[in-house]
């Protein structure tokens, strides 16, 4: 996967990788019952064109393990959820299952989940009960949400390509952390403090016209099922100079389960957005 920057600058010295397996905490919750499919067209990835926004990083995220849901897609705001999902015949199916990410929506006869194809056949047992599960195209699956977990990701933003600064700003959020849903954003000018609420045009895609002038601010609110709520303020900024195209590293993460901490890494500390490199995404 590549993406084209505009500008290539580093303001830290240390090296992420963006394709990195999501790894989800299965030790809570009840599991629910329905059926699941599988891309036809798909092999070792997912869609590229999803519903999530995500383009060519929604298919290879996870490594591919990846989903398009129907009712879970909430709008938009399920998108980045991490979902444990295990066929139910014992006969071919595995006890784990198989975590996916949430990147599309889609349904077919009855299901919740349209998996990728590689997805769909790491329920299975062994390759030879991942064939038979090929073969039947829909089974009967149970699934619970899962924590997202990315130890060498922060959460990132992608500006889009149909941002034009500095009158319209639209972008896209990777690598959702936890298991609450991001329900809102900010932005806030870091010298006035002014903010302004953005627009979820669709899935994870942020937008708004006139956005605020400098150095911005993120600020994320971040919801659980149970209601609590969280506003998360990553440690650095998107610089003033933000152009299409261009990644940034938002130098915060959700280390633990249970806390919504910030991660100040020696190379996140920065007055501006991280912005990655071609040999980074």
């Amino acid at each position: 996967m590549a993406f084209s920057l505009h500008a290539v600058f580093i303001v830290s010295a240390l090296i992420f990788t963006l394709l990195n397996p999501a790894q989800g905490d299965t030790s809570t919750g009840s599991f629910i019952h329905s059926r699941a499919a599988y891309y036809p067209d798909s092999d070792e990835k997912g869609s590229e064109t999803g519903r999530c926004g995500y383009g060519s990083f929604g298919a290879t995220i996870n490594y591919g393990d990846v989903a398009a849901a129907s009712d879970l897609y909430r709008d938009g705001v399920g998108c980045g959820a991490c979902y444990q999902v295990r066929c139910s015949n014992s006969k071919y199916c595995s006890d784990e299952g198989v975590t996916v990410v949430i990147t599309d929506q889609g349904s077919s006869d009855r299901t919740d989940f349209i998996m990728s194809k590689k997805a769909f056949r790491k329920m299975a047992q062994n390759p030879y009960a991942a064939s038979d599960l090929l073969s039947q195209g829909i089974v009967d699956i149970e699934y619970k949400r899962v924590s997202c977990s990315y130890p060498k990701n922060n959460i990132t933003i992608k500006i889009d390509e149909s941002s034009d600064y500095p009158y319209y700003l639209a972008f896209v959020i990777w690598y959702q952390q936890g298991q609450k849903d991001i329900t809102a954003v900010q932005l806030c000018e870091t010298i006035n403090f002014n903010c302004k609420l953005l627009d979820r045009s669709y899935g994870s895609v942020f937008t708004t016209t006139s956005p605020p002038s400098g150095p911005l601010s993120l600020r994320m609110l971040l919801s659980g099922e149970d209601g609590d709520e969280k506003w998360v303020v990553p440690v650095n900024s998107i610089p003033e100079n933000w152009k299409k195209g261009d990644i940034y590293d938002s130098g915060w993460r959700q280390s633990k389960i249970s806390d919504l901490d910030r991660t100040r890494d020696n190379a996140t500390q920065s007055h501006g957005l991280r912005l990655l490199t071609d040999e980074e995404d």
